[in-house]
């Protein structure tokens, strides 16, 4: 049991707080210093990197997560409202990363091939406003996930 929560906590930690990094540090950095040519390529490049991350995190979660559920909670219908929440929360935020991933970062490459700033510029724009999404939402995962239990335990 505690090689999975290990793993889990590791999984969102990457994953989260790599969505915090961009949104929060990366992002007003580019925009203070880069030029929108030179903005692009390096969403691009550091997005392409950090995906990778995602797509291994969302795995690991997924294992540990139904893994965890299996060993400990004998399935969902002995878990507790943090484990559901945490779970539909979750599911929301890897749709919404395979949203991002199939859309607009897919364009977000094109555009940077083609040179296409403009269009680059768009792209990022609609990946932030995800990020931000689903920056909230995993902040929110992260409260339910390590306090819902203790919120239970206190009546609140």
């Amino acid at each position: 049991m505690g090689f999975f929560v290990a793993l889990h906590t590791l999984a969102a930690v990457i994953w989260v707080g790599g969505m915090f990094f961009a949104y929060m540090a990366l992002r007003p950095a580019a925009g203070a210093v880069l030029e929108p040519a030179q903005r692009a390529p390096l969403w691009c490049h550091t997005l392409a990197i950090f995906f990778r991350w995602v797509w291994a995190s969302i795995i690991v979660l997924l294992v540990s997560g139904f893994g965890m559920l299996g060993m400990y909670f004998d399935g969902l219908g002995s878990a507790g409202w943090h484990v559901h929440a945490m779970l539909t929360l979750g599911i929301l935020m890897m749709l919404l990363f395979m949203h991002v991933w199939f859309a607009p970062y897919r364009r977000l490459k094109r555009a940077v091939a083609d040179n296409d700033i403009p269009e680059a510029g768009r792209r990022i724009g609609q990946i932030r406003t995800f990020v931000l999404i689903n920056l909230i939402l995993g902040l929110i995962v992260v409260v339910v996930g390590s306090g819902g239990r203790y919120l239970v335990l206190m009546n609140l």
